[in-house]
């Protein structure tokens, strides 16, 4: 079995930048996966483009590179069988990116989005599969039917994709409860300058406590001492006073008109 090392140390160096590359930013329609023991096959999951007989199809291929790469190109296959003038019976991958237009300076990215855009666009001059690439030059028609055929068959299904941004309805409604929310507690050790603290039903803003005629309420100065009780104890105390003053004026009525019978008398 293949391992690493097979490739000298400089590969799997930028074989490792090439891979982290493609997996943080991966082509559209390619899944790539590797096998951290053996550098020297690389997995890929392909998907079939829109428009194409493998639509709605994934195929699996490998890419094995050898002990000289990138000096010589990688060979692909095709695990997955498909129906493709360029693709032989064996799943080996006939493109001249492989073969003679290979570049040390290629990486991974440019060969797998080339065998992808296989798919989009086959080369039936060069066919592997001789009786696709016959019916791709006379009956196209019949060729998309095997092509759709094979890719029903043998190939993958894609996963689900979901819409980025989009959210649920009952994320929607909780959000909107959670924004309804009237009730807010301010701890005013930890309340910043300049926040804005909205009234709560369990305390009123100043335009709720104005009455019908529109007039503002009484302010009160935050030195001012409210005294309660204070208002009804003088009351009482000036009740008494004023009863205590009636009383003695009777009595000095009283002992006057004592005087006067006696002297009378």
């Amino acid at each position: 079995m293949a391992t690493n090392e097979n490739l000298p140390p400089n590969v799997i160096k930028q074989l490792a930048r090439e891979l982290k590359n493609l997996d943080e930013t991966p082509p559209e329609g390619i899944n790539v996966g590797v096998n951290d023991d053996d550098f020297s096959t690389i997995y890929a999951d392909i998907e079939g483009p829109a428009g194409t007989p493998y639509e709605n199809g994934v195929f699996r291929m490998k890419l094995i590179l050898s002990r000289d790469f990138p000096h010589s190109p990688p060979k692909g296959y095709f695990s997955t069988k498909i129906f493709h003038p360029n693709i032989a019976s064996n799943g080996e991958i006939c493109v001249n990116t492989l073969k003679r237009d290979w570049n040390p300076s290629l990486g991974l990215r440019h060969v797998l989005i080339v065998v992808r855009c296989l798919l989009i666009e086959p080369f039936p001059e060069s066919a592997l599969n001789e009786q696709a690439g016959k019916l791709l030059l006379e009956n196209y028609d019949e060729y998309a039917r095997l092509a759709r055929l094979y890719t029903g068959i043998h190939a993958l299904k894609p996963k689900p994709k979901f819409k980025t941004g989009a959210r649920s309805e009952s994320t929607a409604a909780l959000n909107v409860d959670q924004t309804n929310t009237s009730v807010c507690i301010v701890d005013p050790k930890t309340a910043v300058s300049g926040t804005v603290v909205q009234p709560t039903p369990l305390a009123p803003s100043l335009n709720n406590m104005q009455g019908a005629s529109g007039q503002e309420p009484p302010t009160t100065s935050p030195n001012t001492v409210v005294e309660i009780g204070v208002s009804s104890g003088s009351a009482v105390a000036t009740h008494k006073k004023e009863s205590g003053l009636a009383k003695a004026q009777a009595d000095k009525k009283k002992i006057d008109a004592r005087k006067k019978s006696l002297k009378r008398l």
